[in-house]
């Protein structure tokens, strides 16, 4: 799995900062809960992950497979 990528005009560092500030906001600045939410939307996204793979033939993708762990 891959970190998100900014758009090509906006600087990563950009991105990723409103995107904490977004998650911290969203929290009421509870950084505890903020983690607790993404380590759950990061379970369920690999159960997804499992859950395609399994479904998924080698032809389909012309041997590629995906994968649980970044590259």
């Amino acid at each position: 799995m891959r970190p998100l990528r900014a758009l090509p005009d906006e600087p990563a560092t950009a991105s990723a900062e409103a995107e904490f500030e977004d998650v911290l906001r969203y929290h009421n600045g509870d950084a505890d809960a903020a983690v607790r939410t993404l380590l759950e939307d990061c379970r369920h996204l690999r159960e997804q992950l499992a859950l395609t793979r399994m479904g998924m033939s080698i032809g389909f993708t012309r041997g590629w497979t995906p994968s649980f762990d970044r590259d």
